[in-house]
């Protein structure tokens, strides 16, 4: 539909120059702003509102400039008769041969006629970053899975992606966990190629107590923190076990959630880099000295008493600051992994920390203005309280547990209608199904919220048949699946030369939204917003089922039946790119 939109917005300009002359489009905003889509079904697919923005320069009134553009607009082999509505608006229809036409190259086309980018991007994107030694929590889930979404769309539209895990994995906490460890793994720091330390929760709970009540304990942790950045071989060998067990924890919810080609770069990674961005930051003259810390003091960033806040880059005791490592972790994502873009989907709670470093960061140098840096952020997961999503006893969901228990609310209420249908059916398809349609309907519930706004988690809305949910567009696929089954239907052998033919209202209104992929992906691309694909499924799957309602498609007289089988095929394989790119797997059988 972008093309198309193109193709009239030319249609539009041509005809504005032969009545009006070249300075009028040139006065008065590019050809793309020419034509847009209309702001109510009921007035038509598209609208034309440039001669209400002509009348004050040409002095005269809208609805002439209007007739005056159609008589010398062309644009009868795409659209009906446009109409002038109100002080000058020029309606547009499409013709269904046109959308019947347009939908035939979808139909052959393993991308469903969405075009890849003809300048692809080196795009990186930060995602996820949960802490070693701590459990990932529904935020991580929330980082994990919005990043994921972006990621497969703008490959899909032709991108390099490369997905980054910028763990927590270095700092202060080590010195204490190390010397935790020691004490009841003391294997852990020479000979130990592997260790199960349990929970590691609890793990850094104790560890916590033990540094929090005993002074003895915090002067050798603070002592283990000096030796580990020193280099001490018996520090890194601990350290390295600790983040091994977290990455075999980390990796069991990638795995549940079918994260792939995530690269780990810990804050570790960066290390070795920190002292060169202070030697640089120095050089650039933006460092200043403010009671024994080094700061980078920006006038953009003033608090609510108009002192300039300091971007904090070397701490008074000489440690390097988390700004430090997002400093370096810019630079080289610029120079050695060449990024045209970078995104951060991170919470919004971090959007000031963002800001003030990607300023800092344009300032030295470290990102040339080509580059674009992105941040997309998100809100919080509420419970059923409105409150922060915790359990009874106030800790942090695990977000292992959360999708654990998804899969099983899944299971339940997949059994219950098994049962109540009166199936018979195996314990492999139970399990399959409960997993696709658990782990699913997390995602969805999540990806089809406004990112920036805070959502409340609810089981039983999101495993809900109806409503914007997982279960509701799987079902719409399943539907498609359950004709192919019926009538011994094999989509791929229904002919290159069969011919899609609209008539009734419903097949066109579901051919048009077929036609708008290109243009929502597009949109998710720019603007990362996966719930605008997420809200574009659910109309689809709502346009299907009205269609399916209304239009035989198994009894209808040739060359109806092909025409609507094609339909069918067309919108199953949009719901399944479409729910792929969100990360969620189809089912052939509910």
């Amino acid at each position: 539909m972008k093309s198309l939109l193109d193709s009239l917005n030319n249609r539009f300009e041509k005809a504005l120059i032969s009545a009006f002359g070249d300075g009028v489009v040139a006065k008065n905003g590019s050809k793309e702003s020419l034509v847009v889509p209309a702001s109510n079904p009921s007035f038509g697919d598209f609208q034309c509102n440039s001669s209400l923005a002509l009348s004050k320069e040409l002095k005269q009134s809208p609805r002439q400039i209007a007739d005056k553009i159609l008589e010398h607009l062309d644009i009868s082999d795409i659209c009906e008769t446009p109409t002038i509505a109100g002080p000058g608006f020029i309606n547009l229809s499409l013709k269904s041969d046109f959308i019947a036409k347009a939908l035939e190259q979808v139909k052959s086309d393993s991308r469903l006629g969405v075009p890849k980018a003809a300048k692809p991007k080196n795009v990186v994107i930060d995602m996820s970053s949960p802490n070693i030694a701590k459990q990932m929590h529904v935020g991580h889930l929330r980082s994990t899975i919005i990043g994921e979404s972006i990621s497969r769309v703008i490959e899909f539209l032709g991108h390099k992606v490369l997905r980054v895990n910028h763990v927590g994995d270095w700092g202060t906490q080590f010195g204490m966990l190390i010397t935790y460890l020691a004490e009841v793994c003391p294997e852990a720091l020479t000979t130990a190629d592997h260790i199960d330390i349990g929970d590691l929760v609890t793990f850094y709970k104790q560890a916590k107590v033990r540094f929090d009540e005993d002074e003895d304990f915090k002067t050798r942790s603070r002592q283990a923190v000096v030796k580990l950045q020193s280099g001490d071989a018996g520090s890194l060998h601990a350290w390295k076990l600790l983040c091994d067990q977290s990455r075999r924890e980390f990796q069991e919810i990638y795995d549940i959630l079918n994260i792939e080609n995530l690269i780990e770069r810990g804050e570790s990674f960066y290390n070795p880099m920190l002292e060169q961005v202070v030697e640089d930051l120095t050089k650039a003259g933006l460092l200043t000295e403010d009671q024994g810390a080094l700061c980078v003091f920006l006038d953009e960033f003033k608090g609510k008493d108009g002192k300039i806040q300091p971007c904090i880059v070397r701490k008074t005791d000489g440690g390097f600051n988390y700004a430090t490592t997002d400093l370096a972790a810019l630079r080289y994502r610029v120079t050695h992994d060449k990024a045209d873009q970078m995104i951060y989907v991170i919470d919004v709670g971090q959007s000031e920390h963002l800001k003030q470093v990607f300023t800092v960061a344009r300032k030295a140098g470290f990102v040339p203005p080509e580059v674009e840096v992105v941040h997309v952020p998100f809100g919080l997961v509420l419970g059923d309280d409105g409150k922060k999503l915790k359990t009874r006893s106030g800790e942090t969901v695990r977000l292992k547990e959360l999708l654990d228990e998804a899969v099983l609310k899944a299971r339940a209420d997949i059994e219950s209608r098994i049962d109540a249908e009166g199936r018979t059916e195996t314990e492999q398809f139970k399990e399959e199904v409960s997993t696709a349609v658990g782990i699913g309907a997390v995602k969805y519930a999540d990806l089809s919220q406004n990112r920036i706004t805070n959502y409340m988690f609810s089981y039983d809305k999101m495993l809900a048949l109806q409503g914007n949910t997982a279960p509701y567009m799987m079902y719409a696929y399943v539907r498609v699946q359950g004709i192919s089954r019926k009538g011994g239907i094999d989509f791929l052998k229904l002919g290159s030369d069969a011919h899609i033919v609209l008539k009734e209202d419903a097949e066109v209104v579901l051919a048009k939204h077929l036609l708008q992929l290109d243009e929502v992906l597009e949109s998710v691309a720019t603007e990362g917003m996966p719930n605008r694909l997420c809200q574009y499924l659910f109309e689809l799957s709502q346009k299907f089922n009205v269609f399916y309602d209304n239009c035989p498609v198994l009894n209808a007289e040739e060359p109806t039946r092909t025409s609507r089988l094609i339909l069918c095929d067309i919108t199953a394989r949009t719901i399944k790119l479409g729910l792929n790119l969100l990360g969620i797997s189809v089912l052939e059988r509910m």
